[in-house]
């Protein structure tokens, strides 16, 4: 089924697998168990993780920062029932610097906007225009895309420049992330990509009855061969 449907998974297991493989990232737990932080060498972008959040909550946080001990560049957050597609193509895109660095300050422009959505209109989603708000969407209206121009000029507002989501709508999503100005169109990019593109797995619910076995077509019987005659 489409990535944006595929099951959460294990957040948590996910995360310490790409710390695994990433001996450039140092895992730091915090005074209580709720919470682990992710630390790249360069100690410029960060992880937050929260174990106990909602479903529906925040529960990871990307931050990035131009030197150590500079205010935020950008932001991304995510909530607990994004899908394990998602979740394991925003961590890859951790993994290449080019993708998640950006210069600060650095304006959202038209050209940005198309980079990081191109997979979307590729793919056929709809795309409309409501004042300041730009979105693109699934012909079944379950997930989408939300590009906000006015959030995007003013990065030291709490709106979130670019919302990804699936669900019943992007007001009662079943999970969103979030990112905010100066986000890298590179990382959207991917994101948007895995949307339009990527596949996942999706196990039945609890309780569901199980689909039944299709049975064999049925075989019609063969009609005899008329004998000859033995008169004959």
């Amino acid at each position: 089924m489409p990535a944006y449907a595929a099951d959460p998974g294990d957040h948590d297991a996910i995360l310490d697998q790409f710390l695994t493989a990433h001996p450039d990232w140092e895992k730091r737990r915090t005074w209580g168990d709720d919470t682990t932080h992710a630390i790249h060498e360069s100690q410029t972008l960060r992880i937050e993780r929260v174990h106990e959040a909602e479903p529906r909550e925040t529960a990871l946080t990307i931050a990035a920062y131009e030197t150590p001990d500079s205010d935020r560049m950008w932001h991304l957050t995510m909530t607990g029932l994004t899908p394990a597609p998602i979740l394991l193509t925003l961590l890859d895109g951790l993994a290449e610097q080019d993708v998640w660095e950006t210069t600060l300050g650095s304006p959202v422009t038209e050209k940005t906007v198309i980079e990081a959505t191109h997979p979307l209109t590729d793919a056929g989603w709809e795309h409309t225009l409501d004042g300041r708000w730009i979105r693109w969407q699934t012909p079944e209206g379950d997930a989408g895309i939300q590009f906000d121009a006015f959030a995007a000029q003013s990065p030291y507002n709490p709106l979130a420049t670019w919302t990804l989501w699936a669900g019943p709508s992007i007001d009662r999503p079943t999970w969103a992330i979030h990112a905010f100005p100066y986000a890298p169109a590179p990382m959207i990019a991917r994101l948007t990509e895995e949307l339009a593109h990527g596949t996942g797995t999706r196990q039945p619910s609890p309780g569901a009855p199980p689909q039944p076995t299709p049975k064999p077509a049925a075989i019609a019987p063969t009609a005899p061969t008329p004998q000859a005659d033995r008169h004959r």
